[in-house]
C-alpha cells in the first residue's frame, strides 16, 4: 500500500506543478479571479485550466464565489493559505532571476515599500533574526517525515495530457521540484549525501534515475561532481553555490506547507538554527533596510514605489 502523503509531498505536488504556479502568480500579483481571465491571460487550454483550478481549490488555495446567478459563475479568490503562498513565489524568483537565463518574459523586479528599493529575500530565524543557510540549519525527518511520504506519489505533476505547453515562467526550478524523483535526491543532498550510493539508499530511487538526475544537476550546476581522492576510493556530489542558493526556497517551501498541511502525528520535518540552538522557523527580511517583509509591503512589477 502506497504510504500516506505527508506536508511536505502536498507542497511539493502543488508547487512542483508550473501552471500551478502561473495560476497563483496571477491571483496574488494583479487580482485576476474569473476562469475566462486566467485563460486569457495565460494562453491555456481549458481542461488543463479546469483541472488546476479545482486542485487548487480542493486542497484550500482558492475558494469559489459566486458572482453570477444565470448562468451560475464563480470567482476563484485566494484564501488565507493561498495569500500565504508570496514568501514561495518571493524565494523562487529571487533564485531564477540571479541564477538562471533564457526565461520565457522577464522575471518581474520586486520592491520593498517600506525602503522603496528592489530588493532580494534574506532567509533569517525567526527565534534569532540572524541570517541562515545550509551551513548553520540542521534539518532532519519529523514524526510524519521519511522520504516515503515526503515526495508525491505521482511520477510527475509538471503536465497533464491537456496539450497547453508549459509557462516557462521559472524552467529551472519545477526541473529541481516537478519531478517526484528529483525532489528526492535534492532533499537528500541538502540532507548531507554525497555518493551515489549514499543517495539511492536514503531516497530508494531506482540506479537509472538517480544516474539521471545527478547528471541533470549536474548540467544545471546546482552539483558538482568531485573525482576520487587519494582518502576516498569512490567520487561525490557536492552543492554548488547555485544549489545552496536554492535552500531558502526549499524551506521556505515546507514550512508552508507544515503550518497549513501538517499531518495529525506531527510535523515532517524538523530545523534546527544552529546558531541560537532553536527551532528553525524562516523568515524573509529586505536585503536593503534589513527589515522583515510582509506581502502587503511587497510590490511585484511596475514602476518603483516611493518609500512610505
Amino acid at each position: 500500500m502506497a504510504a500516506v502523503e505527508n506536508s511536505n509531498a502536498i507542497a511539493l505536488g502543488l508547487l512542483g506543478d508550473e501552471w500551478n504556479l502561473a495560476i497563483i502568480k496571477l491571483a496574488l500579483t494583479s487580482d485576476v479571479r474569473r476562469y475566462k481571465d486566467f485563460r486569457e491571460a495565460l494562453g491555456i487550454a481549458n481542461s488543463v485550466l479546469t483541472a488546476r483550478l479545482r486542485r487548487l481549490t480542493e486542497f484550500g488555495i482558492f475558494t469559489m464565489l459566486r458572482y453570477q446567478e444565470a448562468p451560475s459563475r464563480f470567482e476563484y479568490v485566494l484564501t488565507d493559505c493561498g495569500r500565504d503562498l508570496w514568501q514561495v513565489l518571493l524565494t523562487i524568483w529571487s533564485w531564477e532571476a540571479t541564477w538562471v537565463t533564457g526565461h520565457s518574459e522577464p522575471l518581474p523586479p520586486m520592491y520593498h515599500l517600506d525602503c522603496g528599493e528592489e530588493f532580494s529575500p534574506v532567509m533569517c530565524c525567526r527565534s534569532c533574526g540572524l541570517g541562515a543557510d545550509t551551513r548553520d540549519v540542521h534539518g532532519a525527518f519529523g514524526p510524519s517525515g521519511g522520504f516515503a511520504r515526503s515526495v508525491p506519489q505521482a511520477a510527475t505533476r509538471r503536465r497533464s495530457a491537456g496539450g497547453s505547453p508549459v509557462p516557462g515562467l521559472v524552467p529551472q526550478t519545477i526541473e529541481l521540484i516537478g519531478n517526484r524523483w528529483s525532489a528526492a535526491l535534492l532533499a537528500a543532498a541538502f540532507l548531507g549525501a554525497r555518493r551515489f550510493t549514499d543517495m539511492r539508499q536514503m531516497t530508494s530511487a531506482p540506479p537509472t534515475m538517480v544516474s539521471d538526475r545527478l547528471r541533470t544537476f549536474c548540467q544545471m550546476g546546482v552539483l558538482q561532481a568531485v573525482a576520487p581522492s587519494a582518502r576516498s576510493t569512490r567520487g561525490e556530489y557536492r552543492l554548488t553555490d547555485k544549489g545552496r542558493a536554492f535552500f531558502p526556497h526549499i524551506v521556505v517551501m515546507l514550512n508552508w506547507g507544515d503550518r497549513w498541511f501538517r499531518a495529525p502525528e506531527g510535523p515532517a520535518t524538523l530545523l534546527t538554527h544552529t546558531r541560537c540552538g532553536r527551532d528553525f522557523t524562516p523568515v524573509l527580511h529586505c536585503s536593503c533596510c534589513g527589515l522583515e517583509l510582509h506581502g502587503s509591503r511587497v510590490q511585484v512589477g511596475g514602476d518603483p514605489p516611493k518609500a512610505r
